[in-house]
């Protein structure tokens, strides 16, 4: 016991870069880190972590905050009054950015999804989607119980597919403004309505991304009176309300809900949300109000708080958790080995990572492929190829053809590596009949690996299928573009989603801004972040603003920087280190004092870190020389 207290060692703060490795790591679908050195095997994950708890619930001490890390997400802005002019000379490249699709078409993609798209004819209800999209609504295993994601469409006794795929027809083509007239029309011809049909109609609109028109439906729901609703769909209505507008309105929506319904599944959906924008204070808030109603804790809780304190770099908050859900007897789920695991791994504790995988499978939890890559990639990350290429060939198993849905996996890992011979093999067993996920797997290894044109062929290969493709395959080689600085052809191929009537969500909208702003474009970046952004009414990514906010930073623009401090903070991104230092630095370079900065901060409940302080620091000797100027 004693020598595994040694894991309580300081983070060591080795965060690595995630260079080429960016690709793969993004399907991992976890945040961030926590080191420890730890000998041993088969020990109690809390141990491994080991840390003694001192209370059920959670507070909130100013000393907490200092030690956070800076968050990567961020948000988008205005354009300033300087860059009015250069707003107007866009011509309106991508104008129709974020607008709805043709009748005739499907909007798809999806925030950091992968689902393969059909077009509406094609529609059949399937538990095998070939492209199954990592994102922040359906990445983790622990996915928010919301009615629209039980869907049974088998049930024949209660449905005919044909009303099914008609009733999500007409919602699909209908307009913003005309989908409330197209349901109550639908209604009043004397079509049927149930749940089922409304289940599935939102699990396929979530799957697309379109949340604004997910969203729509369910406050038409619940004007009516058509189903009777129960606490699932009180649940998902706040889930799509946050992921629209922001959690303030969630948190109104809450307080309206009908007592009765307003149990443990909303409070769990709101608490995710939470977690997802990153805001500590007010998960914690909800996670005591949950212990104050009695409810249960969860795995799902847990997990959720551990990926927030991961996000935080919060060592301590963490092995506090592990220990509270073994005071109460709660066994970590396979989920949340995934999230030690990556907190090992990024803190580049190898053998404390290899603890953690150990004790997974002696508690008879068999890694998965997704674990497995992701211990794959710290040990490329780590220098230790040999083992890396071991846990491969057990990724590979005896035969990859019937193994073949590691391939997507073995792509991007063995193009991480230089193999060009692995990628060409394991590209030729998905050849014949490839999947839409696999062309975007070989398109960013053949992108990894320099070779550009093999990349285009490729997709100008899937291009030719009879399918709409789904936005992920152009964001594939939009991102190929976008890392070797080839603008103009990342600047044609945006212009060529929009014309085949592929939906540009937010993770495009973040390549985009990326292509701009590194093409020096930064103008240009803003203007079609703020268009993309008042069309769709989606809300952009944290990272997508910070990207935008940290050039205008290093110029000294306060102006625009401010702007889009104040489009994060509208947006719902607030809480945050990242975007105050980013802020900061604008006013250093621009050597000028930020005047109030720091009653702006305690306004904002935003306490310090060692880096904002340096910067307050630097800029009082501004005050002072400003000051000194009055005498000369």
């Amino acid at each position: 016991m004693l020598a595994l207290r040694r894991a309580s060692n300081p983070i060591r703060g080795q965060l690595y870069h995630r260079g080429d490795f960016r690709a793969f790591y993004a399907k991992s679908g976890i945040p961030n880190t926590c080191s420890d050195d730890v000998v041993g095997i088969h020990m109690p994950i809390q141990v491994i972590f080991g840390r003694c708890i001192s209370s059920e619930r959670l507070y909130f001490k100013t000393s907490v905050h200092q030690n956070f890390s800076l968050p990567r997400r961020g948000l988008s802005s205005q354009a300033d009054s300087t860059s009015i002019q250069e707003e107007t000379d866009l011509d309106d490249e991508f104008s129709d950015l974020g607008t709805p699709i043709p009748v005739d078409s499907t909007e798809e993609g999806s925030p950091g999804e992968k689902s393969e798209m059909k077009s509406i004819s094609e529609l059949e209800p399937s538990d095998n989607d070939d492209f199954e999209e990592n994102s922040p609504e359906t990445s983790s295993p622990n996915k928010l119980e919301l009615s629209d994601t039980e869907t049974d469409t088998t049930g024949e006794d209660t449905l005919k597919k044909d009303n099914l795929f008609k009733f999500f027809k007409v919602v699909l083509a209908a307009t913003s403004r005309s989908i409330r007239i197209a349901l109550d029309k639908w209604v009043k011809e004397g079509n049927p309505l149930d749940r089922n049909m409304i289940s599935y109609t939102l699990a396929q609109l979530r799957k697309r991304s379109m949340m604004v028109k997910a969203l729509q439906v369910t406050e038409w729901l619940e004007a009516n009176n058509h189903i009777e609703l129960v606490e699932r769909d009180y649940s998902s209505h706040l889930d799509l309300i946050a992921k629209v507008h922001n959690l303030q309105s969630a948190e109104k929506y809450l307080d309206r809900i009908p007592e009765s319904c307003r149990g443990e599944i909303v409070y769990r959906t709101f608490l995710a949300n939470c977690v997802a924008f990153g805001n500590l204070m007010k998960a914690e808030e909800v996670y005591n109000k949950m212990r104050d109603l009695d409810f249960p804790l969860s795995d799902f809780v847990c997990d959720q708080l551990l990926l927030l304190y991961k996000k935080r770099v919060d060592k301590k908050k963490i092995a506090d958790l592990l220990l509270l859900m073994e005071n109460e007897n709660l066994k970590p789920t396979a989920f949340t080995y995934r999230i030690l695991i990556d907190i090992k791994g990024q803190s580049n504790d190898i053998a404390g990572m290899e603890q953690v995988v150990e004790a997974m499978e002696a508690e008879g939890l068999e890694p998965d492929t997704q674990t497995l890559t992701m211990v794959c990639k710290y040990y490329i990350l780590g220098g230790l190829k040999e083992k890396a290429e071991a846990v491969l060939k057990k990724m590979e198993g005896g035969n990859l053809k019937e193994n073949r849905s590691v391939c997507t996996s073995l792509l991007q890992i063995y193009a991480s590596l230089g193999k060009i011979d692995d990628v060409e093999r394991v590209w030729e067993v998905c050849q014949s009949n490839p999947r839409f996920e696999e062309y975007a797997a070989v398109i960013e290894a053949y992108g990894l690996l320099g070779k550009i044109p093999e990349a285009e062929a490729i997709f100008e290969k899937m291009a030719e299928t009879p399918k709409l493709l789904p936005s992920r395959c152009y964001l594939t080689l939009l991102e190929v573009y976008a890392r070797d600085k080839l603008f103009t052809k990342g600047k044609d191929l945006a212009k060529r989603m929009v014309t085949s009537g592929c939906n540009i969500d937010v993770f495009t909208w973040n390549v985009l801004v990326k292509l701009y702003v590194d093409a020096g474009e930064v103008e240009k970046a803003d203007s079609i972040l703020h268009k993309a952004c008042e069309n769709s009414k989606l809300r952009p990514m944290f990272l997508s603003y910070i990207t935008i906010m940290d050039r205008y930073a290093d110029r000294g623009d306060i102006h625009n920087a401010e702007k889009i401090f104040q489009s994060l903070k509208q947006a719902g991104y607030e809480g945050r280190n990242r975007q105050y230092h980013t802020l900061l630095k604008a006013y250093v370079n621009a050597k000028t004092p930020a005047y109030g900065f720091r009653e702006r901060m305690i306004v904002d409940k935003i306490f310090p870190n060692s880096a904002i302080a340096a910067q307050l620091a630097r800029l009082e000797s501004f005050k002072k020389k400003t000051a000194s100027t009055i005498f000369d």
